[in-house]
């Protein structure tokens, strides 16, 4: 496993379209190993391909259960509404308030290909539509209510 560099706003790879993942492979294996650990490192919620420089429909998520791994995900319900507090590991020490589902389940595949569906509410709701919306060439900062200033960060970190 290794570390792999976090991509930062700006890189024309963060407002690209990822690929479908095709090739369940030893490849894949080691992008997603090494995508967790370098998560873990950043101590993020959650990490997309893109974010690490590959352009694959690829996302792992930990909001303190233990690592998710999705392939090829699609959300597939939602239901209800968040307003909360959201950040990103591309945009570093900037945060804003977004309105996403409260609830959401996914439809995706395991690292090796099988089909499965999860589920979660409330932060893990908002993870699987961030790091979503990643594959889709989408930052958070295109869907916020709005910015919090340098003022209400700094409070944040008191």
């Amino acid at each position: 496993m290794a570390i792999r560099q976090i991509v930062k706003e700006g890189d024309s790879v963060l407002t690209k379209k990822c690929r479908e993942v095709t090739k369940f492979d030893d490849r894949l294996a080691t992008l997603i190993d090494d995508m967790i650990e370098t998560l873990h490192l950043a101590k993020g919620a959650g990490l997309a391909a893109p974010q690490v420089g590959v352009l694959r429909r690829v996302v792992v998520i930990d909001v303190g259960d233990g690592p998710i791994e999705l392939v090829n995900p699609k959300i597939i319900a939602y239901s209800g509404e968040q307003e909360s507090l959201e950040g990103c590991l591309s945009c570093p020490g900037e945060w804003g308030i977004t309105r996403r589902p409260n609830y959401v389940k996914v439809k995706a595949q395991d690292r090796h290909g099988n089909e499965f569906t999860t589920d979660g509410k409330e932060l893990l709701a908002k993870a699987f539509c961030h790091e979503l919306d990643h594959l889709d060439g989408i930052l958070y900062k295109q869907k916020v209510i709005r910015m919090l200033t340098p003022k209400e960060i700094e409070e944040l970190d008191n």
